[in-house]
């Protein structure tokens, strides 16, 4: 399956904004706001669940960047910085990316769940997150 983030990146065809040795903005096609930009890893992963730490790092560092640009140079007041990852979760491309939507006061966009998820648990949620978590930093030691 070809991607199409990698094809925009070996072909130099998007509109960039920033193009580092770990991560790349670029506009997006439809953007949701003046200025709205993805921040993608240069190499392909698919999700934030395949990525190595040091180039999610790197790429949030870019994402980081490009909404200290937009609060400076396009005046934006706030930032939604958006991911899905994983078949569950809408995601377009598969290639991690992370939109940067910049926010001014009453700009008529809401980027915000409207709804909530009717999935059931056994147990506490945060319970069983802070447990696997602790388990997980126990393992790495």
């Amino acid at each position: 399956m070809e991607c199409t983030f990698c094809r925009l990146i070996e072909e130099g065809a998007a509109r960039w904004v920033a193009y580092e040795t770990g991560a790349c903005a670029f506009l997006p096609l439809d953007p949701l706001a003046p200025g709205h930009t993805l921040v993608v890893p240069t190499q392909h992963y698919a999700d934030v669940f395949d990525t190595p730490r040091d180039v999610l790092a790197a790429t949030m560092t870019l994402v980081q960047r490009v909404s200290g640009a937009m609060r400076a140079a396009l005046d934006a007041s706030g930032v939604n910085v958006l991911n899905a990852s994983g078949p569950a979760s809408e995601q377009s491309v598969p290639h991690l990316h992370f939109h940067v939507v910049p926010r001014w006061a009453d700009d008529g966009i809401s980027t915000w769940p409207a709804g909530r998820s009717e999935h059931q648990l056994a147990g506490d949620p945060g319970t069983r997150l802070a447990e696997y978590l602790a388990g997980e930093q126990h393992h790495r030691n």
